[in-house]
């Protein structure tokens, strides 16, 4: 998930892939803003989308997502729900 997150943001906010860590500030270190991390929602859903339906971040998600990790955690947290339902 880690990999298919960074992959995303760099190709939506057309920045290079190694910008994109972990520890990076969604809005302040690469200038995302909240339609952007609506779009790697739905590039997520789509990549994952045969292995889970469903995977949606909601806007209490959004408001949550600081780094490029919470976005992960968050979406991992959607999928092992998604899986178990």
């Amino acid at each position: 998930i880690t990999t298919i997150v960074c992959e995303q943001l760099a190709d939506i906010l057309g920045i290079d892939v190694d910008a994109v860590t972990v520890d990076a500030r969604l809005r302040e270190d690469l200038d995302a803003d909240d339609f952007a991390l609506i779009d790697l929602a739905d590039a997520v859903e789509a990549e994952v989308g045969e292995r889970s339906v469903g995977v949606t971040l909601d806007d209490d998600d959004l408001a949550e997502v600081r780094t490029v990790g919470d976005a992960v955690e968050i979406l991992v947290a959607r999928l092992a729900a998604s899986s178990g339902s």
